[in-house]
């Protein structure tokens, strides 16, 4: 391992854990936008996902406050239906062009929610609707990786309180980050030589995650909404400029 790609690999992981740690989901997204230029594509799409199962498994200690099982357990059924859609839809789908698409929604939809003062609250469509949102979630998740966003969205056009949205979002990347590094694990996709990585990126993640953790209990429900928009701002941004080059020819 490289002195470059062990910076690499601690700078990536510190500032997603404590991105996540606050917003409850992006580890991936924010940890791709430094390992992208150094870090092998199929060693850093298990480092992802490790790494955001960790942070979520120690804010699941540290952030415990909101948790309501009647209305997480459709996004988590939703979910375990999209995963495995996700994955049998990625040979069919070009993937390129469905995170462009997504992340042009987002750029468009996002920044005009978050200047907004007050959002349009959905409140119909019960637990279906709930339901469907966690299944969109386990689709992207398969196909790219992106398993809080649509829930996250949701979330807030849902109006939730900032515990019990965080709650959903905290609890669903758990389950689907778990579900997904097992499928890694049985198809063979973690070897050996990635354990000394998974060494550096725990560590590295620990106390920025924790910070975050914190940051998150001294939020009001305004700010919280601010930064779960404007993290799905970015992420969008990310998904236009890592599909857009590809998508028009520029490989």
């Amino acid at each position: 391992m490289s002195s470059n790609e062990l910076a690499l690999l601690i700078g990536g992981a510190a500032v997603a854990g404590l991105v996540q740690g606050i917003s409850g989901f992006a580890f991936g997204m924010v940890a791709m936008s430094f390992w992208v230029w150094g870090i092998e594509p199929r060693i850093a799409a298990v480092l992802t996902v490790f790494g955001g199962l960790s942070g979520q498994i120690l804010s699941a200690f540290t952030v415990r406050r909101g948790l309501s099982m009647a209305t997480l357990l459709p996004f988590l059924l939703g979910g375990l239906v999209g995963i495995p859609l996700g994955v049998m839809l990625l040979p069919h789908l070009d993937p390129l062009r469905f995170k462009l698409v997504l992340g042009c929604i987002l750029v468009v939809f996002c920044p005009a929610m978050l200047l907004a003062d007050e959002l349009p609250r959905i409140t119909h469509g019960g637990r279906l609707a709930d339901a469907l949102a966690g299944a969109v979630g386990g689709v992207m998740g398969g196909l790219g990786g992106f398993t809080g966003v649509a829930p996250s969205l949701w979330c807030t056009l849902r109006g939730y309180d900032k515990d019990l949205q965080r709650s959903i979002i905290q609890n669903f990347n758990l389950a689907a980050l778990a579900a997904t590094l097992l499928a890694f694990i049985m198809s063979g996709a973690v070897t050996s030589d990635m354990l000394p990585r998974f060494a550096v990126v725990l560590p590295a993640l620990i106390v920025p995650s924790m910070i975050g953790a914190r940051i998150y209990r001294g939020l009001s429900p305004l700010m919280f909404r601010r930064v779960v928009l404007a993290v799905l701002c970015v992420a969008g941004l990310v998904m236009i400029a890592a599909s857009l080059p590809a998508t028009l020819g520029y490989r």
